[in-house]
């Protein structure tokens, strides 16, 4: 029978970052208090045996047993020694493998109980060559990294037992301790021997590679060093020949720039500073490239160079003229900003915001400014932008760092002086990479923008003369410090007539250019580009309806190109529909008949103003109010308040006071697939519900706008001009506006204004009075059977 593996209760020592190997005399200290206790436990016995293995994790202090490797080797304690700092030095003799089997922790210490590992096995011929080819490839190991005993180790490698021979081996290799670990486990001393071998081939090729990368490492240095020592000589030879080199005649032309870009004396000596750091370094270095780029961008920059300015008024205003039909008010102020520049020899810089839907003319005006004024004309798209570097630029610290986009299109325009186009600057975003709202406060500021510092330059830049303009089709997403840096002008939609102008005298030539169209060959009417403005767009600017142009000029150009050029195309009506095909929409248009429970609002969009018919439906109920149409919030509050309005005077609308508890009332805004939101609906909604609950009709031809309070008072809304300009549009002849906004009137184009009738209330009592088609009787007794009427339509008086 085989002769069972003996068991043995030793004390347990955990280590760090070491193996220990049979045979093998290894020194540590003991320093934590249960490993103290242990080794004290085999210190007070005959053998002074004790089991040794090693943690999975060494930064554990108190490992349990399932950290702990469960192979390690018996050991002999040969030397101890205590240290000032109560910590233990021992060295330590391994006597076998051995693998934990059970764990007791009593006293402060654990105790394994261990069984031994047999793994002796005899030499044969080919192990001891095998053996021998190890001392080889170990002594080649030795000497390439330098091993410090490789004399002392080589002698200890003079045995005949291969599992000695392969532990000794072991204990003297730089591999890490996973792998030490490894071989421990590893019982068969031939598998071991194998591992060895693997573990030695790789260590050896690691040490080829580190000598071809230092050899590489060292033949650059020296090849810098050559070049640096041939520069340094081939200047003292041009030095002594009397003649300058390409490097000199660089720096020279960089210091004469610097002397011509009138810099202020600050900036003008850090320039100097950095070109003569620049003249010190190699040419060849990455620090004199990034020396040479931040000169050449200081120099590149304007300084002192401005554009001669056009200060003759009546020219400016032909100008804007030429360029763009009506936008009086925005006219006026560019014109009062010339004027105050011939009066005032300093003023600061001008900073203006357009807010006004798509297609309304925002940026091309900026452009007119510019050629008005006789500036130079750069534009920055704020768009999407996310980062504060786009507006401060990167430090120079970074690789491939730049300035900032506000630098860099002061560069493109040459001058001090340009106007500046901040492009959609309602649409700025930011994130984890900074605000660029934020930074662009500094540049908007006209107490501050004279000193802008850009991260890159790092010097301050005076942008007070430069005339900013930004644009926007919103103001609410623009940031409230932002805005009250600027002056904000509207820009509301075009009129009907303004877009019929606009057409004639800018879009349809310029169209007959694009698409090569001659004069002669189309005439195009005055009515076909209203078919175009009411079947074919729905904006508050020319942008698609110079497209719908275009179109139809193409088709015009295919003929040409079929028929030759003599044809000549009469552009009417019907000429348009038959080549543009059905229309696109449907004209908003007053409704036919007053309807009960049915009134017309008036809402503003990002592209214009739009009417909005408001539906109300009664049916038998409970009470509910029901809200269709995608309102949103402030909507639904509006409705609310308006039924809470109609309750609160129920009786003198000759309503029962519990009017509401036996029916259900339903609210509905068409077009139920757009989000509607606002307060301004307030007063449609309840001359809605009022017509549908008092069986009185409102009046067709009638829209309204303002926001209703509780108590029934009307308060002013926003967006006055766009949504007069839809009711106009839609034929329109009353409309009811809250008493406050009678100064938006003003604004209202005058052939507009004449052809309506504004009446203006501060109560819903006076709305009743224009909105509904009869007279509300107050309630004297409760009406007989009032449910029973629900749904009869009377007459309309």
């Amino acid at each position: 029978m085989p002769k069972q593996p003996e068991t043995t209760t030793l004390p347990l020592v955990p280590l760090r970052d070491m193996v220990v190997f049979p045979s093998m005399m290894a020194p540590f200290v003991v320093g934590r208090r249960a490993s103290i206790l242990a080794l004290e436990a085999t210190l007070s016995t005959s053998e002074k045996k004790i089991f040794l293995a090693t943690q999975k994790d060494p930064k554990i202090d108190d490992p349990s047993i399932g950290e702990i490797y469960p192979i390690g080797v018996i050991a002999t304690v040969v030397q101890n020694l205590k240290l000032p700092n109560q910590n233990v030095k021992v060295m330590v003799e391994g006597l076998t493998r051995a693998e934990i089997i059970s764990t007791n922790e009593a006293d402060g210490y654990v105790t394994v109980v261990v069984r031994d590992i047999e793994s002796g096995v005899p030499l044969t011929s080919e192990v001891a060559q095998y053996m021998q080819k190890l001392v080889e490839i170990f002594e080649t190991y030795a000497k390439m990294s330098h091993h410090l005993a490789f004399e002392g180790v080589m002698s200890t490698l003079k045995l005949d037992d291969p599992d000695k021979f392969a532990d000794t081996l072991a204990s003297h290799i730089l591999i890490t301790t996973p792998e030490k670990q490894q071989l421990l486990e590893t019982i068969s001393p031939y598998e071991r021997l194998q591992k060895l071998q693997d573990f030695l081939e790789v260590e050896i090729e690691k040490i080829n590679i580190d000598k071809r990368i230092n050899s590489k490492v060292k033949k650059q240095m020296e090849r810098a060093q050559k070049e640096y020592y041939l520069n340094e000589k081939i200047k003292a030879i041009h030095h002594e020949l009397g003649r300058k080199d390409d490097r000199s005649d660089e720096v020279e032309e960089l210091r004469q720039k610097i002397e011509e870009a009138g810099m202020p004396k600050e900036t003008k000596e850090k320039a100097l500073q950095e070109l003569k750091r620049l003249e010190a370094m190699p040419g060849v270095s990455a620090e004199a490239t990034v020396s040479r780029n931040y000169i050449e961008w200081l120099v590149s920059v304007p300084w002192k160079k401005t554009t001669k300015e056009i200060k003759d008024i009546d020219l400016a205003e032909q100008i804007l003229n030429e360029d763009h039909y009506g936008l009086d008010k925005i006219k006026e102020r560019i014109l009062e900003f010339l004027a105050v520049r011939q009066l005032v020899k300093g003023p600061k810089g001008t900073i203006l915001c357009f807010v006004g839907p798509p297609g309304v003319g925002k940026t091309s005006l900026a452009k007119s400014i510019a050629r008005a004024t006789g500036r130079k004309f750069v534009r920055l798209s704020l768009g999407g932008v996310r980062d504060e570097a786009e507006i401060r630029g990167h430090r120079r610290t970074y690789i491939g760092a730049f300035p900032g986009q506000i630098i860099q299109r002061m560069k493109k325009a040459g001058t001090i002086n340009p106007v500046f186009l901040l492009d959609e600057v309602d649409k700025m975003s930011m994130d984890f990479r900074g605000d660029p709202s934020a930074a662009l406060l500094e540049v908007l500021d006209p107490e501050q923008n004279n000193a802008f510092t850009d991260h890159y330059l790092d010097v301050e830049y005076d942008l007070s003369k430069v005339m900013f303009i930004a644009t926007a089709n919103v103001t609410h997403t623009i940031p409230a410090p932002l805005k009250d840096r600027m002056e904000i002008i509207s820009l509301s939609g075009y009129t009907h007539l303004e877009k019929l102008a606009i057409g004639k005298q800018f879009l349809v030539p310029k169209q007959k250019q694009e698409q090569g169209i001659e004069e002669s060959q189309v005439d195009f009417l005055d009515n076909a580009i209203e078919e175009l403005i009411d079947s074919y767009t729905r904006e508050a600017g020319v942008r698609s309806l110079e497209r719908e142009i275009g179109s139809v000029l193409r088709k015009v150009a295919r003929q040409v190109v079929k028929h030759g050029p003599d044809i000549k195309t009469t552009m009417d009506r019907p000429k348009v529909r038959e080549l543009l095909g059905k229309a696109k929409f449907r004209s908003q248009m007053i409704h036919d008949k007053s309807e009960i429970g049915l009134a017309t609002g008036l809402a503003w969009t990002e592209v214009g103003g739009e009417i909005l018919s408001t539906e109300v439906a009664i049916s038998r109920g409970k009470g509910n109010l029901i809200l269709t149409g995608k309102l949103g919030d402030v909507m639904q509050e509006s409705a609310r308040a308006a039924l809470s309005y109609v309750r609160s005077r129920a009786e003198l609308f000759g309503l029962d006071a519990d009017f509401h508890a036996s029916m259900d009332i339903h609210i509905h805004v068409p077009e139920g697939a757009i989000p509607k939101d606002g307060p301004s609906a307030g007063i449609t909604m309840a001359t809605a519900l009022l017509s549908a609950v008092t069986r009185i009709p409102v009046h067709r031809d009638i829209a309204m706008t303002g926001e209703i309070t509780l108590r029934g008072k009307v308060l002013p809304v926003g967006g006055v001009k766009d949504k007069i300009l839809a009711a106009a549009r839609a034929g329109i002849t009353r409309i009811i506006l809250p008493a406050e906004n009678e100064r938006d009137l003003d604004d209202i184009p005058s052939d507009v204004r004449e052809k309506m009738e504004f009446n203006l209330v501060e109560s819903m009592d006076q709305v009743v009075i224009h909105a509904l088609d009869g007279t509300i009787v107050p309630l004297a007794k409760k009406l007989p059977e009032a449910e029973s009427a629900i749904g009869s339509e009377p007459p309309i008086h």
